[in-house]
């Protein structure tokens, strides 16, 4: 394998590790790229899940260290998540990701003008709200959230803030934190999914992890360093320019 190869697979790795540990959507690089390199649709999403179950173990344990994660609640909402990303990797192996895409693009799009409107929802959180026990509803959302999550990846990491800020109460830090341990959580049991399926390319793969490791790692040290605030501003770029992607802007700009 040439060695531009490798550091463009390790760099867009060190890259996609910080977007996702921070917000979510560093996907959105690493699939078109190892498509680029010649791999399918489907086995790229598999590969894809090498990187994001070793760059999720290096932010947990990151997040763990600098005493922002809560491990029990966030391995109970972790549950109806994992429940979700087998259903949806099964569905994944053998299904086209076009239109859910594009629904997953608007989507993308309100939440931007949702976090912009409602800064102190995202930057403080609501105490009162973390500290209820989950409901229903709550391993409800997390279910689809992992359904999505186990089909494709892409976003999933914006959906679970959401969930986690708007309907959880947490601030963006502690968010980043569950949400890395969720995503943690669920990619085994995916990854699985793919491998049996021989969706899976281990050289590619293990190679992209080594950068998405060092990029989540750097991500929870800015996480925690510098707030909440820092962490939304990285969640709004992200979100926008994901939502033009999924919907397509970007195609028809550079075409």
């Amino acid at each position: 394998m040439d060695i531009y190869i490798i550091i463009l697979v390790v760099g867009a790795g060190i890259i996609v590790g910080f977007v996702n540990t921070l917000a979510g959507s560093g996907s959105l690089l690493t699939l078109p790229l190892l498509m680029f390199l010649g791999l399918p649709a489907n086995v790229a999403n598999g590969t894809n899940r090498i990187g994001i179950l070793l760059q999720s173990l290096v932010a947990t344990a990151s997040f763990r260290q600098k005493k922002v994660l809560e491990l029990e609640k966030g391995t109970i909402m972790a549950l109806p998540a994992v429940a979700g990303a087998v259903i949806g990797a099964m569905l994944a192996v053998n299904m086209t990701e076009l239109v859910m895409e594009r629904i997953i693009g608007v989507l993308l799009f309100i939440m931007f003008f949702v976090i912009l409107y409602k800064p102190e929802r995202w930057i403080k959180g609501h105490a009162g709200e973390a500290n209820v026990k989950p409901g229903l509803l709550r391993y409800v959302i997390f279910f689809f959230i992992g359904l999505y999550g186990g089909f494709i990846q892409v976003g999933i990491g914006l959906f679970l803030l959401a969930g986690l800020v708007l309907g959880a109460g947490y601030d963006l830090v502690k968010a980043n934190a569950l949400k890395v341990l969720i995503v943690l959580l669920f990619t085994p049991l995916a990854l699985v999914v793919f491998i049996v399926n021989s969706q899976v390319d281990y050289l590619l793969g293990i190679m992209l992890a080594a950068g998405n490791m060092a990029g989540a790692y750097l991500a929870t040290r800015f996480a925690v360093k510098w707030g909440p605030v820092f962490v939304r501003y990285v969640l709004l770029v992200v979100v926008f320019l994901s939502s033009l992607e999924l919907l397509g802007v970007f195609d028809l700009l550079f075409r």
